[in-house]
């Protein structure tokens, strides 16, 4: 990766007294925060872009559909790009790219221009993360991954939780532009911060650019991700012939990447991750936490501001509390796995995580704002003790070659199973809304309208306790993943 440094004698580089932790730290850390902040930061924001471009919903929704099948397409390349470019490369580069993006958008004359610049900026937001996670893989040893996972999760939980809050703020004082405007000056800072401050990490292989693999991985993720998007445009649903065909040329693009990545020499996207069984656990288990965390975030506001008939700004804040004490508690989280390891956090977490999922399967008409406001503490301090330990202990189990595969295959799968989480939990709730509402005995009134969609919130959860359950029972198998285990596993790997 060029010069040969004394660090590079170390194991692990924080262990090297002539390394600067820190800088590294701040760098990558200031890039993430306002990158992910622009996952939510536009979501208050789209009713006004609608007035302002003369739009309907299901075309505005693309700022955020469109955000996140870019992050699904782009995610998987960045375990090829993080072994063909440096740390420093790879940094300046995508934040160059996110900044870039966010100038397009402030300055956009037209939607189709401010959707050119948001895409921009999902490209560098999708390539940043698997970085991050990278670079803190190979800087720390696995005693001190939990806390600084921990911090790197405060960022992550942090930044979406005050995206809609700070929206609001900006798009009402100083409008929609500002929201891009605001960014531009902390992207600039963390790109001058990262170009002085910021060390290589890791070695440059080089790897061999399989061009098919690319083209099915975008295919694949890309395909899964628009056709669970697109469900949602029409009454049809799933049915439409647009989304099951999507949805399956995605899916046999996927089979046939698996395939071909398995007889590959220098894969793309190495599946042999999924031989450590922690690993395999940690992405089931948070891929019920993604999805749980995702839907909650679409569903709740839904069923507040109908049935219980409160405003969008109220709806906000009712949830801020659950989202800020999980973007708190990561650090804490982080502390607590490194001293007593991964099963005393998530064996009781999943527990919390299936009684609060049941809890709002309870949900009515009447049901008081203070109920809504518990369970969502709890699910979002439940996910908290599961998600980053998960993910700490699954990538602990990788051999150090894997690691940018198992970071961008964690990485990839979140918008994925976002999309796929939303789009199906959504369903089933309308589905047994227009159920109840075809058999009631006043389809037109609207109690029966608010009734119907009560009975759609109380069926999901249902489904997503059941989900739930099946992670706590999972977790019952969760082991600290060790230094040994990793070598044992490499090896078992190796000789297979």
């Amino acid at each position: 990766m060029g010069e040969k440094t004394e660090s590079q004698s170390y194991e692990f580089l924080a262990d090297d007294p002539n390394f600067k932790v820190m800088p590294v730290m701040v760098s990558l850390i200031i890039g993430a925060f306002f990158a992910i902040l622009n996952e939510t930061l536009l979501n208050i924001a789209l009713t006004t872009l609608m007035e302002r471009f003369s739009l309907e919903a299901p075309t505005v929704q693309w700022m955020a559909t469109g955000f996140m099948l870019v992050m699904g397409i782009m995610t998987p390349i960045s375990a090829l790009l993080i072994q063909t470019f440096t740390t420093r490369q790879m940094f300046l580069g995508t934040m160059t790219i996110f900044t870039i993006g966010t100038t397009i958008s402030a300055l956009a004359p037209s939607f189709t221009v401010l959707l050119m610049g948001r895409i921009l900026q999902a490209v560098g937001t999708g390539l940043l993360i698997p970085i991050i996670f990278n670079t803190f893989l190979l800087v720390f040893p696995p005693k001190r991954r939990g806390a600084v996972m921990g911090t790197v999760g405060l960022v992550i939980m942090f930044a979406p939780a005050i995206g809609p809050t700070l929206s609001g703020i900006i798009v009402e004082y100083l409008g929609w532009r500002f929201l891009f405007i605001t960014v531009i000056p902390f992207a600039l800072f963390s790109i001058a911060f990262g170009y002085r401050y910021l060390q290589n990490v890791g070695d440059v292989t080089k790897p061999r650019i399989d061009i098919m693999s690319i083209l099915l991985s975008t295919i694949g993720f890309g395909g899964v991700v628009l056709g669970f998007s697109l469900a949602g445009e029409g009454d049809a649903g799933f049915a439409q012939p647009k989304v099951y065909g999507t949805i399956v040329l995605g899916i046999v693009s996927l089979i046939i990447f698996t395939l071909r990545q398995l007889k590959l020499e220098e894969p793309l996207l190495d599946v042999r991750v999924f031989r450590y069984p922690m690993f395999t656990l940690a992405v089931i288990l948070f891929l019920i936490v993604i999805t749980s965390m995702f839907s909650s975030e679409i569903i709740l506001p839904m069923y507040m501001q109908g049935p219980l008939g409160i405003a969008a700004a109220t709806a906000g804040l009712v949830l801020l509390p659950g989202a800020l004490l999980n973007g708190l508690m990561s650090p804490i989280m982080g502390r607590l796995f490194d001293k007593f390891g991964p099963r005393k956090l998530m064996i009781p977490a999943t527990f919390v995580l299936s009684i609060t999922m049941f809890g709002l399967s309870r949900v009515g008409v009447n049901t008081e704002l203070w109920y809504i406001i518990m369970c969502y503490i709890f699910l979002m301090l439940s996910i908290s003790a599961i998600m980053m330990p998960a993910q700490t202990n699954g990538l602990n189990q990788l051999p150090k070659s894997l690691y940018p595969h198992g970071t961008a295959i964690m990485n990839t799968l979140q918008p994925v199973a976002g999309a796929i989480g939303v789009a199906v939990y959504i369903a089933v709730m309308t589905s047994r809304q227009n159920t109840y509402i075809q058999n009631a005995a006043n389809p037109q009134a609207q109690s029966t309208i608010q009734e119907g969609l009560v009975s759609g919130v109380n069926t999901v959860y249902l489904i997503i306790g059941g989900i739930a359950v099946t992670g706590f029972i999972l977790s019952l198998f969760i082991k600290r993943a060790t230094a040994e285990d990793v070598s044992e596993e490499q090896e078992a790997a190796t000789g297979s």
